[in-house]
């Protein structure tokens, strides 16, 4: 496979990933703002946009901050990288570059995601936003379906080794956030507010029902990162991400017989999870944890670049 062709299947993976990451946290974010008062949704907002790391961009814009402004910056803007019509812009891209690499089922459902969101120019009030991304959401679900009828080989491997570094990076930076930033300086931990917003991460990558059957003792911060971090049952996990980029890269590897940084990288990831728990996380620092996987996940990122020659 030429190296741009891989270049592009694996960024198809990190933008269709991204898309529909930020498409559930405005779902999430909408949710979460309509149980708090006025004064504390430009909070809920902020939290959102410190999630994607997009407050620097949109204070630059010199907009008004309000949940309007939030929400046309995180699904339409043109002047955010990240924005949902970005990614998907980006992710069609690349998909026309690699196009005879995708079966038709892939091509479409990124095309329709594509046209779903290409003409508009505003979110609407609440609920338009809200129908707009059960949308979007739809034709997530559409491209995961037929990712999962592709060939296992090139192809499929280095799309779902974007989707998996992408994802990990999302997760990490999800729950940093809530940890360490997210509820308001005067509210107290495992208040309603606070039980609001941990609810609101497991809405954030669907994982309301997997908490309910893996801890029935009822909602916990310590146990929902638990789950977030070493469940590798749960498909968003750390855990899993990391387990699967190792399989992955074993398989590229045997295929095309590269194999070097990469994985050894992803291996050494995947024993630190494994060798883990999180009370000792809690104990050392779950910021500081979160803030070395978010580095070791981008250079991952980079060494698989670098291992498979993208362009």
């Amino acid at each position: 496979m030429l190296s741009r062709t891989a270049t592009n299947l694996f960024w198809i993976g990190r933008y269709m990933e991204r898309a529909e990451f930020t498409t559930s946290l405005v779902e999430a974010t909408i949710r979460l703002d309509s149980l708090g008062t006025r004064a504390e949704s430009d909070q809920t907002w902020r939290s959102a946009l410190a999630v994607v790391g997009a407050m620097p961009g949109f204070e630059a814009t010199q907009e008004n901050f309000g949940a309007f402004a939030a929400r046309r910056y995180l699904t339409l803007s043109d002047a955010n990288d990240g924005s949902v019509r970005s990614c998907l812009a980006r992710a069609r891209d690349n998909a026309r570059a690699a196009r005879n690499a995708l079966s038709r089922e892939v091509w479409e459902a990124i095309n329709r995601a594509w046209l779903t969101i290409r003409g508009r120019a505003s979110p609407g009030g609440t609920q338009a936003t809200l129908t707009l991304v059960d949308a979007l959401k739809a034709e997530a679900r559409g491209f995961e379906g037929a990712l999962t009828r592709m060939l296992r080989a090139e192809a499929y491997w280095f799309i779902r080794l974007g989707t998996l570094i992408e994802r990990a990076d999302n997760t990490a930076r999800l729950l940093d956030v809530k940890y360490y930033l997210l509820l308001p300086e005067g509210e107290q931990v495992g208040g309603t507010l606070d039980r609001d917003q941990w609810d609101t991460i497991l809405h954030i990558v669907s994982a309301r029902l997997a908490y309910r059957l893996l801890y029935p003792q009822g909602l916990a911060p310590w146990w929902v990162a638990d789950l977030l971090v070493f469940r590798r049952e749960l498909p968003r996990s750390l855990h899993f991400c990391a387990a699967e980029t190792v399989e992955l890269l074993a398989e590229c590897g045997a295929r095309t017989g590269r194999q070097g940084e990469a994985d050894r990288l992803a291996r050494q990831r995947l024993t630190a999870v494994e060798g883990d728990d999180i009370d000792a996380l809690f104990q050392r620092g779950l910021h500081e944890w979160l803030q070395r996987f978010v580095r070791e996940n981008n250079a991952l990122g980079a060494a698989i670049a670098h291992q498979f020659r993208f362009a």
